[in-house]
């Protein structure tokens, strides 16, 4: 019986899996049931004053640099990222414009940059799932060999049921981590797009 539970949890997750790949060819190792979209795109979120004369600038002024670093952390909530932007600019005076573009340019340049991390770790974990998929599946069969032997060596069954049961765990495991950090880059666009919505109303 638990070999039969085990090799049901493996097919039904290797399938969701297939699903979700399923969704964008060019993609195969994208776990997620969203479409990826590799980078934001600047259109999308910024309405602005065009950003061409601060690019990179940002990194040089230590106070952008640090209020860049406290808006982008997923830990700061996001009406308190906002009010920062609000107080940051209401004390730029001439240089508001300035300051603007320079703030949101690292805005853009660190969430785009925190997104394409995660991305690229959800799909260090779907090959990764992909590989202990395939290793369940040997032992699986393995296992079926173990149980059809004569004479019947019990301490092996024994011993390789009881592992593809904590392998399967795992593999549950990190399926669902990765259902749940596949919501982290909708929300990094999210945050950028407010953060980059406010700007803009300031400079209005």
């Amino acid at each position: 019986m638990k070999f039969w539970l085990v090799t049901m949890a493996v097919l039904a997750l290797e399938l969701s899996g297939k699903a979700a790949r399923a969704a964008d060819p060019r993609y195969p190792d994208w776990p997620c049931t969203q479409a990826k979209v590799p980078e934001i795109s600047l259109a999308a979120v910024w309405a602005g004053p065009a950003l061409d004369d601060v690019q990179n600038k940002w990194k040089d002024d230590a106070k952008v640099s640090a209020l860049v670093s406290k808006l982008s952390a997923r830990k700061t909530p996001l009406d308190e990222a906002e009010k920062s932007v609000k107080e940051f600019l209401a004390g730029s005076a001439a240089d508001k414009t300035a300051n603007a573009k320079l703030l949101f340019s690292g805005l853009f340049d660190t969430l785009n940059a925190q997104r394409s991390q995660v991305m690229s770790g959800l799909e260090r974990v779907s090959r990764k799932q992909r590989e202990a998929a395939d290793k369940i599946r040997e032992e699986s069969i393995q296992l079926q060999a173990l149980q059809g032997a004569t004479p019947r060596d019990e301490a092996k069954v024994e011993a390789l049921s009881n592992e593809l049961v904590w392998k399967t765990r795992i593999f549950e495991d990190r399926h669902k981590v990765v259902r749940f950090v596949c919501e982290v880059p909708t929300t990094i666009d999210q945050r950028l797009f407010a953060l980059g919505r406010v700007i803009q109303q300031e400079l209005e």
